[in-house]
This record gives C-alpha cells, structure tokens and sequence, in this order.
C-alpha cells in the first residue's frame, strides 16, 4: 500500500478502536442498571456480528497502519481478507439501514455508537478497499471462501442461543421463529453475502482494467 495511504487507515482505526469502545461501555452500562453485571454486558456485546465485523475492520486497518509482521500482520495484508472484510461489512450496514433501524429508537450517546458501526465504518473501510487495497488477484471462487465468516457467525448466534436464550436479531431468533424459518432467513442473507461478494470482485477487476488502461496510454504518450 501506498504511504499516503496509511495515515488514512490509521485515522480510521481509531475512530473504528473510539466506537467500539463506546459500544461495549453502553453494553455493559446497560447490564449492569437491569442488575446483570458487566461480564452480562460483554457477553452480549459480543454476540453482535456488528461488533465482531468492526473488530476485522479495526484489526484490518491497525496491522495496515503499524505495518505489523508476522503471521497477524500477513494474514490481515492479504487481499482476500480485506475483500471479505468490505463484503461483510457492507452487509452489516445495509441490513441495519434497511431492516432493523426502525424497530428502535436510540438516544444520546447511543446514536453516536451505531453511527460509528453501521454508517462511519462501513464507508470509511469501503473506501479504504478502494483506494489502497491490490485487487489484481480478485477471483470469483474465492468469494464462496468468504462465507465461511458468516456461516460461521450464524453457527455461533445459534449455539449461544440455546445456551441462554438470546438471539441478537430477529431473523435468527429461534424461540419466535423456529429453526426451519431461521434456516430461510439464514439462507436469504447468505446469498446477500455472495452478491456483494461478486459485486466487489466485479469492481475490483474493472477498477484493474481501467489502471491498465490508463497506465498504456500514458506509456505511449497518448
């Protein structure tokens, strides 16, 4: 990545670290008035696909702002994973926006923290995608590898959820649904995943060409 860029990915980061950090003292504050303790408070919150995704989406920006080596730095330098990452956190805005903003109305400090997860991150880490991220090995297939976050996640909310009896959203709660309605829900949005995935690889891929072309006029003085 560019230099110029990682000024941009660590002024992300930040305000990425400041939102989630807001929202887990909002999570714990709230468990803690209803009498259920702090650990209540970090069990919920991290049973949120929001916060797990920002937690990818503020790794992703740290390593590429520190320039951290080693196996975590690999792992999060490839372009794979940050492509993932974009997929997913797209979804985590437009399935907000579109299907559970309405069915709340937070107050005070508690718009500024779904604001920073659902609408600042996603455009700022979009963005970034954009600007600085390689996309020239970009492949269709991979974008079926990417959905082994997401499966994974809805494995977890249902394996929590037997556990204690808490869904995080409503299209995966068992108790008023039934698994065989989840198991529909689960498989709409998986395919949300897989057309933003493709989406992207499309993006990515024209973005290239037009570099290229860009590149072969300036090289031939045109």
């Amino acid at each position: 990545m560019p230099n110029r860029y990682h000024r941009f990915a660590a002024i992300a980061a930040v305000i990425g670290w400041l939102g989630l950090g807001l929202q887990l003292l909002l999570s714990i504050r709230l468990t803690m008035a209803s009498g259920q303790g702090a650990w209540a408070g970090i069990w919920i919150y991290l049973g949120y696909f929001t916060v797990l995704t920002n937690l990818a989406v503020a790794l992703a920006l740290t390593a590429t702002a520190s320039g951290l080596r080693g196996g975590f730095g690999r792992f999060f330098a490839q372009p794979d994973v940050h492509a993932a990452i974009a997929m997913s956190i797209i979804v985590v805005a437009a399935i907000y926006h579109l299907l559970l903003r309405q069915l709340w109305q937070p107050h005070g400090w508690q718009i500024v923290g779904d604001d920073a997860l659902h609408t600042v991150m996603p455009l700022l880490f979009v963005l970034y995608w954009w600007l600085a991220v390689p996309k020239a090995n970009l492949r269709w297939r991979r974008v079926f590898a990417w959905q082994v976050y997401p499966a994974a996640y809805f494995v977890y909310a249902l394996v929590r959820g037997a556990m204690n009896g808490w869904y995080p959203y409503p299209f995966v709660d068992v108790r008023a649904l039934g698994y065989l309605r989840v198991f529909g829900n689960a498989i709409g949005v998986l395919l949300v995943f897989i057309a933003v995935g493709l989406l992207l690889v499309a993006i990515g891929r024209w973005q290239v060409r037009r570099m290229a072309a860009s590149a072969s006029i300036t090289s031939t003085g045109g």
